[in-house]
């Protein structure tokens, strides 16, 4: 192996790694295409702001609606294969919305209708997918693995598929979702190389009322008892809230407020993705030489201040300084916080605890959404990053402490050897 993909994919990591992180590159291009292809086409077969805002609402209320099962099924199933069947159903969705564009037949009704399809979809392999990880590595290779699958995410889903999806569409409206269908395919095809991955050995617990649990109730029993994850849980709940406040009106904050035009508010949130991959970059880095509770408290800190730096600037410079700062600390958290749930979480429970944390970030988003929507109507377009600020900063003061038992709860992987 040549040494860039050494260090892209480290040997030590097995093969199976290799082919996943092929796989989610590869989906990740496909959803990025979509990413700016879809409210495009939602926009040029409506003018209704409420049925354009419906369109990204159909890739939430899957995971408000489905996500618990999804864990469900994930933990007592074969997690690859329903990756392989999810994504598959995924084509087939695209593939139908396709032959609509290509007759013409189109109208909003079966953009939103496909939309929510996909999206369902969506939940089963994005939770199912999210199991394969901790499956295929060990434990302490964990931070690694997921320092790639996030630099595959900024890659192709945020800085590759958006522009490329723009583009597509100005050709044809049907091209970006056939490239689409093809990315989404060939990432079955390569997650189907991975080492089979059978159902995990289940840990069947009686109640304190001795019937024995739904798979549904035992994944939230086991999430109750463990204070540490639970605690993680909360965190990115309540951070989530506080975080989507104030950046569903980014847009109004960005061009009324700081005066950039369209290109700079798109610039403004590209400068978060490339922010990120200098942090995905040196993440390794820290994870050797920096205690987790340490990196834990200042990421969460940094947050609070960028929060307190945008509701204080009025200078559209410095606000690219600190959205480029955002997406260094924001990437590095988001490894954090994913590698230590999975390498809390028994394998048989890492479907359902992975679709709780997904029901508390989608959950957040929308809360967050909600109120950011209603403070800027009152306070104004700063009034979301002040709220944002107070939120996290007394979040984290009162949740100071409780990183220390996060970072020090034993690692329930350690003991379960990866597949390979």
């Amino acid at each position: 192996m040549s040494s860039f993909g050494e260090v892209l994919a480290p040997r030590r990591l097995g093969s199976s790694f290799r082919w996943l992180l092929a796989s989610t590159w590869t989906s990740n291009i496909g959803d990025g295409i979509a990413l700016s292809a879809a409210p495009l086409l939602i926009a040029s077969v409506t003018s209704s702001p409420l049925l354009v805002a419906s369109g990204a609402m159909m890739q939430i209320l899957p995971w408000l609606l489905f996500g618990l099962l999804a864990g469900s099924i994930a933990d007592h199933h074969d997690r690859r294969r329903l990756v392989m069947l999810a994504n598959g159903v995924r084509a087939v969705i695209v593939l139908g919305l396709v032959t609509v564009l290509v007759t013409g037949q189109v109208s909003i009704w079966v953009v939103l209708v496909s939309a929510f399809l996909y999206g369902t979809a969506e939940v089963f392999a994005d939770t199912a997918g999210s199991t394969l990880l901790p499956m295929t590595v060990p434990s302490a290779d964990l931070g690694v693995g997921n320092a790639r699958m996030q630099a595959g995410y900024l890659v192709a889903n945020q800085l590759v598929g958006p522009p490329l999806g723009a583009f597509l569409f100005a050709v044809g409206s049907f091209w970006p979702f056939t490239v689409q269908i093809l990315c989404v395919s060939l990432a079955v095809v390569l997650v189907s190389k991975m080492a089979k991955t059978p159902p995990p050995q289940q840990d069947v617990t009686a109640l304190d009322d001795g019937i024995t649990p739904r798979p549904i109730r035992e994944g939230l029993s086991w999430l109750r008892g463990n204070a540490p994850v639970r605690t993680l849980i909360l965190i990115i709940l309540i951070f989530n809230v506080t975080w989507a406040a104030p950046w569903y009106v980014l847009v109004l904050y960005a061009t009324e407020y700081l005066g950039l035009s369209a290109v700079g508010y798109g610039l403004l949130a590209t400068s978060a993705a490339l922010g990120g991959l200098v942090g995905i970059s040196c993440f390794s880095w820290l994870e050797r030489r920096v205690r987790l509770a340490t990196m834990m408290r200042v990421c969460l800190s940094l947050e609070v201040v960028m929060h307190l730096g945008f509701a204080l600037t009025t200078s559209a410079a410095l606000a690219f300084v600190i959205m480029f700062g955002f997406g260094i600390y924001a990437f590095i958290w988001g490894t954090i916080s994913t590698t230590v749930r999975q390498r809390l979480v028994p394998l048989s429970l890492q479907g359902r605890i992975a679709s709780v944390n997904m029901v508390g970030v989608f959950g957040g988003l929308v809360i967050g959404q909600l109120l950011g929507g209603l403070i800027a109507q009152v306070w104004g377009l700063t009034g979301p990053w002040w709220f944002a600020f107070a939120g996290s900063a007394i979040t984290l003061a009162l949740l100071w402490k409780a990183i220390s038992n996060i970072s020090a709860a034993p690692l329930a992987l350690e003991s379960e050897a990866p597949t390979g």
